[in-house]
């Protein structure tokens, strides 16, 4: 007698949607194997989570999404396709963080040319700009909401103004980051960035300055999506810190690198980096998310009541549990500054370093900006293999060539642009101080329907 041997039902891949016809064949199996208990008395009888497994181990189809088929089916009686549509990206997503410094700084240009800016003049500049996206007035319109610029109209006049809480933090940092300078206290960079497999000056593909981007104009595609490296380092006016790199291959194929990084891995990384630099030390940084995790969460008004009431009680107020949700927060409003602190900067601060960060879009004010395009210029320049190990001790030499005399040269460069943003509220004071009075200042928030807008222009 012939042996038959039956191969086992071929797994699908993890991860990977299934369609109905596999669904429906999930629903087939499981009433198979029901009807066959039910005609088989003699059978022995499987429990639900048992029968789930005989299913997926039939189908080669995990025993989450077997439970799930079989929970839609009695629950709707039908089986559905999974939802293949993407989730579209908006224009916030669409523009980067350099595209959006620059139209931050051709609003700026028109201030220190002396001429109001108004949203036609703008939006005229930046889709003649051909290294920039084009825009139609509503996706520019949720960009400036974005970057934090509010229409002020002024009888009939009008002009694109940054709110005033961003301009304050600007300041601020301009004024701290001066009295530290003053003070002679040593002053860290530190940023990420990406570096491609296939970066090479042989294709022409923007006239962009370096600055902005940290590329060099010929960026050619990577060679192989994904294959790029994610670097973080930190320097100063002595250079980069030795022992401060840190480099590891890309796990996906997003766009932004930023996503490459958490929490936890910038925390162990900057743990390690502080040991590494000089006393009282100012670390400038953005406001990445890994960079800005906080130390306690504070309860916001999602949280259940009981919840607030427990933060609240721990933190040694005396709460009367008949109170409202909407007197729970104003308590929690009133102590939470006390609380609302970032991992890193308590640690920086108990080692006594203090971290400084950086206004929103603002990276003309990071010197290690320049320090990347100069790195990335080196790494294309040299690289003719276009393999990820090579681009790698390319990078780490690239490092190396960018010398603490180059690293004094962008850092005085970026002082002269601190400079420029220092005086500019004094022009844009002036300016709007010299158009007609009607005794009353309108500021209206920018939004994609504002069609205000228009008519002021």
């Amino acid at each position: 007698m012939d042996v038959v041997h039956v191969s086992p039902a071929k797994k699908n891949p993890r991860g990977k949607l299934i369609g109905t016809g596999q669904k429906q064949i999930i629903i087939n199996v499981y009433k198979d194997k029901v009807t066959q208990q039910l005609e088989n008395p003699e059978m022995p009888k499987l429990s639900y989570r048992e029968m789930i497994i005989e299913v997926s181990k039939t189908t080669g189809i995990g025993q989450r999404t077997v439970q799930t088929t079989l929970a839609e089916y009695r629950k709707e009686g039908t089986v559905s396709s999974p939802n293949k549509k993407r989730v579209k990206m908006t224009i916030l997503d669409k523009v980067d963080e350099f595209d959006k410094n620059a139209i931050r700084q051709k609003i700026h240009s028109f201030w220190r040319k002396l001429e109001v800016p108004t949203v036609n003049k703008i939006l005229i500049v930046i889709n003649e700009d051909q290294t920039l996206p084009d825009l139609k007035r509503s996706s520019f319109h949720k960009l400036l909401k974005d970057l934090q610029f509010e229409f002020v109209k002024k009888n009939r006049n009008s002009a694109l103004l940054e709110r005033e809480d961003l301009i304050s933090w600007r300041r601020g940092y301009l004024y701290k980051i001066r009295s530290y300078r003053a003070q002679n206290r040593p002053i860290y960079y530190l940023d990420e960035t990406w570096v491609n497999a296939g970066e090479t000056h042989s294709t022409v593909t923007s006239s962009r300055d370096a600055f902005l981007r940290g590329l060099t104009t010929g960026q050619k595609e990577p060679s192989g999506k994904g294959k790029r490296l994610i670097v973080l380092h930190i320097g100063s006016s002595d250079g980069f810190v030795p022992g401060g790199l840190l480099c590891f291959e890309s796990k996906t194929n997003s766009t932004d690198y930023h996503n490459e990084i958490n929490g936890d891995t910038f925390y162990e990384w900057f743990v390690k980096t502080l040991q590494l630099l000089k006393k009282n030390a100012i670390i400038v940084m953005d406001n990445a998310s890994y960079h800005s995790v906080k130390k306690h969460k504070i309860p916001v008004r999602s949280w259940r009541k009981q919840a607030i009431i427990d933060w609240l009680e721990n933190k040694g107020e005396i709460v009367e549990h008949s109170a409202v949700k909407n007197d729970l927060m104003e308590r929690v409003n009133k102590i939470k500054k006390k609380y609302d602190q970032y991992v890193i900067d308590e640690y920086a601060k108990d080692n006594n370093k203090i971290i400084l960060r950086l206004p929103p879009y603002h990276c003309e004010l990071n010197p290690i900006e320049l320090a990347w395009s100069s790195v990335k210029s080196y790494v294309r320049t040299h690289n003719n293999t276009f393999k990820l190990k090579d681009v790698l001790e390319l990078l780490k030499k690239g490092v190396e060539h960018v010398t603490p005399e180059i690293w004094k040269n962008f850092i005085e460069h970026v002082k002269n642009v601190e400079d420029k943003f220092w005086d500019l509220e004094h022009i844009t004071d002036e300016l709007m101080d010299e158009l007609p009075e009607d005794g009353e200042r309108h500021v209206l928030t920018i939004g994609p329907d504002d069609s205000s807008c228009s008519d002021s222009d």
